[in-house]
């Protein structure tokens, strides 16, 4: 099955790393770059990466391709992480003036810049269940958003932070930072920042059962 992530800007030369990682445990036949609707139509499961959300629709609209990731999104396997979850969410708050377009794909709310700023960024050590040990998992957050809010009760939350991180009040009781739906999974942190690639794999798995 061939994986690819969104190349027209942000972090995708490291999830492609990781997913090449991959290639000789998983069912992973070809990961490409996809900056064009061919390309697109190539592929079976997607990652929109970590960048900045409004230049990636901007670009994605000025390249054509925009309703096709529309499309793609609703009913294909796509893991966005940071920046891609944003443009995956149905909703999205703090945005730029003006707003942003998304995707309409994931019914969330999401909180653009959760975190703050650049110099806010923090890793965080959790365990985390969905991954199936019980191994931390070093969480990577860079000017990162949040779900603040599930509108669909068929999404499934995955990982929630401890009290305390973040700027809302939600954070009193941990801010998701990461959830299915469907086809989709959406999380805030950047996981191919990291050496570890058991989110990738999980992603991988979760594709080749949505696609079953």
């Amino acid at each position: 099955m061939p994986r690819a992530p969104q190349a027209l800007q942000g972090a995708f030369i490291e999830h492609i790393h990781a997913l090449n990682a991959l290639r000789n445990t998983e069912h992973i036949s070809e990961v490409i770059e996809v900056r064009t609707k061919a390309e697109l139509d190539r592929i079976d499961a997607l990652i929109i990466p970590g960048g900045e959300s409004t230049s990636i629709a901007l670009i994605a609209e000025r390249c054509g391709i925009l309703d096709d990731l529309r499309a793609f999104a609703r009913t294909k396997p796509t893991w966005g992480t940071c920046a891609g979850l944003i443009l995956l969410a149905k909703t999205a708050i703090h945005t730029k003036k003006g707003g942003q377009k998304l995707l309409d794909a994931l019914p969330v709310t999401v909180s653009r810049n959760q975190f703050g700023r650049q110099v806010d960024s923090f890793t965080i050590k959790l365990a985390s269940p969905c991954l199936g040990d019980e191994v931390p998992f070093d969480y990577v957050f860079i000017r990162a958003p949040a779900i603040v809010s599930i509108d669909d009760p068929e999404v499934e939350p995955l990982v929630q932070l401890p009290p305390g991180h973040g700027q809302t009040e939600a954070s009193e009781h941990g801010l998701l930072v990461a959830v299915k739906y469907r086809n989709i999974l959406g999380t805030s942190f950047h996981p191919e920042l990291t050496n570890d690639t058991r989110w990738h794999q999980y992603f991988v798995r979760m594709a080749l059962a949505v696609s079953d």
